[in-house]
């Protein structure tokens, strides 16, 4: 068993956005990754991106703009979204405040950006 206390998971920032790594194979998880997100206030939904596995995130607390297969939908605390693998997605933040988000996504799971060749985020390592 491992316990990670959010005050001393690591941090990983990306424009507009910071994940704090909580589960992941490099703190003892063995089947699969969570880590929390901060999406910064006016956060746009332009890095559209995959994953070669299902992703699933929940909204703690603010709001984000998700677009998933053509369509957008507004998220608030408590909804959650399930992305299947291979489906293009973005997130973004278009509210005047902070949204906390958790994803999780199973071990090994890669990110697909265009132009790139598939990786497994930091976070997830």
């Amino acid at each position: 068993m491992a316990v990670i206390q959010g005050s001393g998971a690591p941090a990983f920032t990306v424009p507009h956005v910071t994940a704090i790594g909580l589960a992941a194979p490099s703190r003892g998880a063995s089947e699969t990754c969570a880590w929390r997100f901060t999406f910064a206030p006016g956060a746009p939904t332009d890095t559209t991106h995959m994953v070669d596995r299902e992703e699933i995130f929940v909204v703690l607390s603010g709001g984000v703009t998700a677009r998933l297969e053509g369509a957008e939908h507004l998220l608030v605390a408590g909804d959650a979204l399930i992305v299947p693998p291979h489906t293009p997605f973005a997130l973004g933040n278009p509210n005047d405040e902070p949204a906390e988000l958790v994803a999780v996504l199973p071990v090994g799971g890669q990110a697909i950006m265009q132009g790139m060749e598939p990786f497994v985020p930091p976070w997830a390592r």
